[in-house]
């Protein structure tokens, strides 16, 4: 076609398309709603660590001795998320007490009751949890003192974790609205497989996260903070509790992943859930089931616990001195590897 034929094509096209109605009146061209906030590429929230997704075996990796039948294995895919680097601690959790309490007036179901009896940790589990154990020093200070200020929060419910993902969010995204920057995805629980796949850290069938089936390294050091024997809570280093991070991280950066404290993850707890689950990102949801998933075993735990593929439960209304959480975030959009640290 000569430069004249084409030249009357483009300007014919452009007729028709104008006398449609079509595209923007200025030229015409789909481009899309305009001022829209840039979201290229998601930034990783603080504290955070980015999980690639993949593909691995899910379940129990060695002997289950409570012949629960409760995790057979199940090769799943999960896609890649963010999750927090350590337990959230007890200085976060208070940062997001603190502005409840500053806010509650002008927040429904918010009142201050609310927040003292519901979101506040409970102190008295470090007496009501055990029979005949001093735990009045640690109900007294753990969750108040600055010593205590970057150990694991305990004493929280699964819906007081759940809340706390709610401010956490609001509290992110206040930000970036008025930074003129994209929402970030909401920050909540992890469901049980991105948990499992995250304690690995990409080794598949790894009994514990650092992937050997062993408790100490080649020097004799402890590799979690858990109940190494009968009657034995001290040769990790911590009576109880460690501040966060003290042992190595697996390899995807996350530390604690076996031992210090339990973490709550989003799902319900039921023996069957397993084979019910889709293959693709699975979670297990039933508001009927009060009953919620805890994994990664605690500082009270035997090594059993510990394990990458042991399930374990508690009520969602509970609080236990053993139990904490930590975040997670969905990872929107194809990942270019360089988020998850590949690539160049």
């Amino acid at each position: 076609m000569n430069k004249v034929l084409q030249f009357s094509a483009i300007a014919l096209s452009a007729i028709l398309t104008v006398g449609c109605g079509m595209g923007r009146s200025s030229e015409g061209d789909l481009i899309g709603a305009e001022d829209r906030p840039d979201f290229n590429p998601q930034e990783v929230p603080y504290g955070m660590i980015a999980c690639p997704g993949g593909t691995f075996h899910m379940g129990q990796t060695d002997q289950d001795i409570a012949a629960s039948m409760s995790n057979l294995n199940k090769q799943v895919t999960i896609g890649g998320f963010y999750m927090d680097e350590t337990e959230i601690t007890n200085n976060e959790y208070r940062q997001f007490v603190d502005a409840i309490k500053t806010d509650s007036a002008g927040a429904p179901g918010y009142d201050e009751d609310y927040v003292m009896t519901k979101l506040y940790p409970d102190t008295t589990v470090w007496v009501k949890d055990f029979s005949n154990h001093m735990g009045d020093p640690l109900m007294e200070y753990y969750y108040t003192h600055p010593a205590f200020d970057d150990y694991p929060v305990v004493g929280v419910s699964w819906h007081g974790a759940k809340r706390f993902n709610e401010w956490r969010t609001k509290h992110k995204n206040n930000y970036n609205l008025d930074n003129g920057q994209a929402p970030m995805p909401n920050f909540r629980l992890p469901s049980e497989a991105e948990w499992e796949y995250a304690a690995r850290g990409g080794r598949d069938l790894a009994t514990y996260p650092w992937g050997g089936p062993y408790l100490r390294n080649s020097k004799g050091c402890m590799l979690a903070n858990f109940k190494p024997g009968r009657g034995d809570y001290y040769s990790d280093g911590f009576t109880y509790t460690a501040p966060v991070g003290q042992y190595y991280p697996n390899d995807f950066g996350l530390y604690d992943m076996s031992g210090n404290v339990a973490e709550w993850c989003e799902d319900a707890y039921s023996v069957a859930s397993v084979p019910l689950v889709w293959d693709l990102n699975p979670t297990f949801s039933n508001d009927t089931i009060k009953e919620k998933v805890v994994r990664g075993g605690s500082w009270k735990d035997i090594a059993h616990f510990l394990e990458t593929g042991v399930r374990n439960f508690e009520h969602e209304d509970s609080t236990r001195s053993f139990i904490g959480f930590r975040s997670a975030m969905i990872y929107i959009g194809r990942s270019s590897g360089r988020e998850f640290g590949f690539g160049n």
